[in-house]
């Protein structure tokens, strides 16, 4: 029988919901279903926001698990237009979550029950522990395929926790990862359900690390590469480092165009 909720919060502007339910003494099960799949909108980030603050704030820490409300999919990522379109979309929203996430002061546990593409994915991985389905789903980074660059903040953590022969294949290639594929590579921490989530807590303890009070330091210093992309200073910095990467890359190809051309003429002429 499901627990009576502890607290539900509707997602502005839509029908989605986030409900946070107890799974055991100190366990919660913080369930989103922002139909059709759970895109990364404004909306939902901020409301994700408010569910970890509620968490911390107003019941003992122990132990935090997201989940999805829609079986096919944990989450599908951006929508690009909203995201690009949407002033401060990433520091104030996006970024934001991933940071609180990377410096929660409880351990967070991503339970993976549909795919994980993109952003979806990278939330998931922001989490400290991933448990993934392993009967549906894939994990993936497709913005090669979506001719979509990767910023700092959303390719760090990756590196940062990932294998570099893993990080490769799965920037460079694509390439969606199964359950047992994602297990093998240490992208997930486990492989199954709600038994096998309650089993890994439990036999990790996880609901009793928080309770000195500096899971969230701990891990700050574990990852402060990428928290220093997180905030709005490092993402500006990153953004105009980006640019002039862009203007300088325009600048190299103009040149080199000028010169393959010049080598085209040469070539023509010494065939007459």
């Amino acid at each position: 029988m499901a627990s009576k909720p502890l607290f539900t919060l509707q997602i502005p502007n839509s029908p989605g919901t986030f409900v946070c339910t107890s799974l055991s003494d100190k366990v919660y099960l913080l369930t989103f279903t922002s139909p059709p799949d759970n895109r990364l909108l404004t909306p939902f980030l901020q409301t994700f926001l408010l569910a970890l603050d509620i968490l911390e704030f107003s019941y003992p820490h122990g132990v935090v698990v997201t989940t999805s409300g829609i079986p096919k999919f944990y989450s599908n990522g951006l929508d690009l237009e909203h995201s690009s379109s949407t002033p401060n979309f990433f520091p104030n929203s996006l970024f934001a979550l991933f940071k609180r996430l990377l410096t929660y002061p409880m351990p967070t546990v991503a339970l993976v029950n549909g795919h994980a593409f993109a952003g979806g994915f990278m939330v998931a991985m922001y989490h400290d522990y991933r448990i993934f389905n392993p009967s549906r789903g894939f994990v993936c980074l497709n913005e090669l395929d979506l001719g979509v660059p990767l910023k700092p903040a959303m390719s760090s953590i990756f590196r940062q926790k990932l294998s570099p022969q893993i990080y490769k294949t799965m920037v460079l290639e694509a390439k969606r990862f199964s359950a047992k594929e994602a297990l093998e590579g240490g992208i997930v921490d486990a492989s199954g359900g709600m038994e096998e989530l309650k089993n890994f807590i439990g036999q990790r303890k996880l609901s009793e690390k928080s309770k000195m009070g500096v899971y969230g330091l701990l891990k700050a210093e574990m990852f402060r590469e990428t928290l220093g992309y997180l905030d709005m200073e490092g993402h500006e910095r990153e953004e105009e480092r980006y640019n002039a990467y862009l203007e300088k890359e325009d600048k190299r190809k103009e040149e080199e165009q000028k010169k393959v051309a010049e080598w085209e003429k040469s070539a023509s002429k010494a065939k007459l």
